[in-house]
């Protein structure tokens, strides 16, 4: 299934057109010098010439023309340096709320296009300002009019589309209209597979709304990385079908376009999201082509390197479950076998899905020690919850890590496990009250939440504990996953496979959590312990494998009283495993007690050691087990009242005085 899975995704696609074809430049795009954490959002940062000028370089090799949006972060530099290797420059000018900043802008450029007047071949006066709401379309077209007197070359405005048709006299005021059509960002966001369409019947639109004037789409594209709106998929190879055929269909209509965009710009995720960064030809951290010509196009170019991690992943569960198995008396039920099998194939199948996600989605320290914290969940969940699962543990409930001291759990394994379900429990309600709040931008982590939330759901149906009351935290939790899950899938829409994913997966946490039991705080407090392991493990236990082995029913009052102190003496001393055999050997000598009841269960300690220490208490409290009969046996043999010091003489200083 695993291999299955990877040679389904990972399928490359052919495409009529290359993206990039040196045979056949890009008309435009636009192109921003920002690297690594350099980003305009700092107003001190400067970009160096040098820094251009590799860019254009490259830039030249796949386009003649270049689009920018301000002047601002060296930005000026761009004219001089597009000069020196043949390109042509549409300049941009950012227009704000601030006055003083429009005039510098403004200056700035009419400087730029009177020096490079064989460079520059229009100036864009503003960049979406009224789909932003910091300057009225009056206003707006008086800084249009100003920009045209001190200037010979064309000037134009940029925005989307709809604000076009809003505003119409910034359409008197231009030389051509620019506008944006990005098929992923509108209201109704389109499908990769009809974008290209999308794209051209609103250019016919628009010169049916503009007929004296020349269109230019200003920016179009499709981003290579990030969330889902509604059916629009942002991947590799919908960002290479989508340019091909824009460029395909500009080539045969005969209209001007620029892609939106040159570099992959990692500061724009800080305002939208792991989406905003992977708009580029380029990637951001080698510098290059994401679709070099003649090779295949794959959403997961890597994917044999994550199709093996993800088998060996697999095999880790499985070979955790059977070695938990060989430590154990017992055969486990065919449910825990489907539940480890489950969680394996599942946790195989994503790994490689998961880390590519975690790659492309974390930005800066938090978001890699976010996403990381969702992946090593992810990794551990499925290898704890074999080992749970075959060792006939139940998932542990938050208070047996963080609730009171006497009830919590000394079981390094289970602590894990618990930190594990707590660690995506936290991570999960963190994510879903995102998308009830500021869904916009965020990303669903669908597939390492998968692979840690299956193995605790199958945990908790094959090993239920059977006794205790449902814990608070967990029920809050349960509530809250909820209530975000189906407001997510109201808001995002049925087209939305990774939304409706995420929130199926939303709900499975909250059935495990809900399912939880915990003691209560009045046993707690009264130091009783509920037995919360599954009902199949708590008969195995009390009746053995073989009939031959069952302990006959000791009735009497005292009995459970007895048998419960016994009990806790008898796990104190399993600390002491050096002298365990040697304990072994010394009971096995006490052949001649007054009781046949006494041989039974010598000959159970003796055929299984593995529970001796259970037993041994059990002995003292079903009758057999007071000072004086323990000491009347011990005398037969010539030894003293206990057989070691650990053993038995703890055993009898834990029992009641009276007896």
């Amino acid at each position: 299934m695993i291999a299955g899975l990877w040679w389904w995704v990972a399928t490359p696609i052919t495409l009529v057109r290359a993206p990039i074809d040196p045979n056949a430049k890009v008309q435009c795009v636009s192109y921003a010098p920002f690297r690594d954490l350099q980003t305009p959002l700092v107003p001190t940062t400067q970009i160096s010439a040098d820094q251009i000028a590799q860019d254009l370089v490259q830039l030249a090799g796949i386009t003649d023309c270049v689009r920018t949006y301000s002047i601002e972060n060296g930005l000026d530099q761009v004219p001089a340096q597009a000069a020196k290797v043949g390109l042509k420059v549409i300049q941009g000018i950012w227009l704000s709320n601030s006055r003083l900043k429009n005039l510098v802008q403004i200056s700035t450029a009419v400087s730029l296009a009177k020096q490079y007047p064989g460079v520059i071949t229009a100036l864009v006066v503003g960049n979406e300002v009224l789909l932003r709401g910091e300057m009225t379309a009056a206003d707006l077209a008086a800084n249009i009019r100003s920009v045209k007197a001190q200037v010979k070359v064309p000037v134009t405005y940029a925005d989307v589309w709809e604000f076009w048709l809003r505003n119409r006299e910034v359409y008197e005021a231009v030389d051509f209209v620019t506008i944006h059509i990005l098929p992923y960002w509108e209201d109704m966001p389109v499908r990769a597979k009809f974008a290209a369409g999308h794209v051209d019947d609103i250019r016919k639109r628009m010169a049916v709304a503009f007929p004296a004037k020349e269109i230019l789409i200003g920016e179009t594209g499709w981003p290579s990385a990030g969330r889902m709106r509604e059916g629009a998929l942002p991947s590799r190879t919908n960002q290479a079908r989508v340019v091909s055929e824009i460029l395909d269909l500009a080539k045969r209509e005969g209209f001007r376009v620029n892609l939106i965009e040159a570099y992959d710009q990692p500061w724009k995720r800080q305002l939208e999201g792991t989406v905003g960064g992977y708009w580029g030809l380029f990637d951001a951290v080698k510098r290059a082509v994401k679709y070099p010509p003649g090779e295949p196009i794959s959403n997961y170019p890597l994917w044999k390197w994550q199709m093996g991690c993800g088998m060996a992943l697999s095999t880790l569960v499985f070979l955790a479950g059977w070695l938990t198995l060989r430590r154990r008396p017992w055969q486990p039920r065919l449910t825990s076998w489907i539940a480890v099998g489950t969680s394996a194939t599942t946790s195989g199948m994503l790994l490689g899905i998961a880390a590519d996600k975690m790659i492309y989605e974390s930005y800066g320290i938090g978001g890699w020690l976010h996403w990381g914290a969702l992946l090593a969940a992810g990794c551990l969940s499925p290898i704890l919850c074999a080992y749970a699962a075959m060792s006939g543990r139940p998932l542990p409930t938050f208070l047996e890590l963080l609730g009171p001291r006497d009830g919590r759990t000394r079981s390094v394994l289970t602590v894990l496990l618990g930190l594990v379900l707590i660690v995506t429990t936290l991570i999960a309600a963190e994510t879903a009250l995102g998308f009830a709040f500021d869904p916009r931008y965020k990303d669903f982590p669908f597939a390492a939440l998968t692979m840690a939330v299956v193995p605790f759901a199958g945990l908790m149906l094959v090993n239920r504990p059977m006794a205790g009351v449902r814990p608070i935290a967990e029920s809050a939790f349960a509530g809250v996953l909820v209530v975000s899950a189906l407001f997510m899938g109201f808001n995002e829409g049925a087209q939305n496979w990774q939304a409706m994913w995420t929130g199926a997966v939303y709900l499975g946490l909250a059935l495990t959590l809900w399912r939880a039991r915990a003691e209560s705080g009045g046993d707690q407090a009264a130091g009783q312990k509920h037995d919360r392991r599954p009902h199949h493990v708590q008969r195995r236990d009390h009746q053995g494998h073989d009939a031959e082995h069952r302990i006959p029913e000791q009735h009497g009052s005292e009995r459970p009283r007895l048998a419960q102190h016994g009990l806790q003496a008898g796990v104190a001393c399993q600390r002491l495993g050096r002298e365990f055999d040697r304990e072994i050997a010394q009971v096995k000598r006490i052949t001649d007690g007054d009781e046949a009841d006494h041989q039974q269960k010598l000959h159970l300690i003796g055929r299984q050691p593995e529970r001796s220490f259970f037993h041994r208490g059990n002995m003292l409290g079903n009758g057999a087990g007071d000072k004086t009969r323990l000491a009347a046996t011990a005398s037969k043999t010539g030894e003293k009242p206990g057989v070691t010091p650990c053993l038995d003489e703890r055993l009898l200083r834990a029992l009641p005085s009276e007896h």
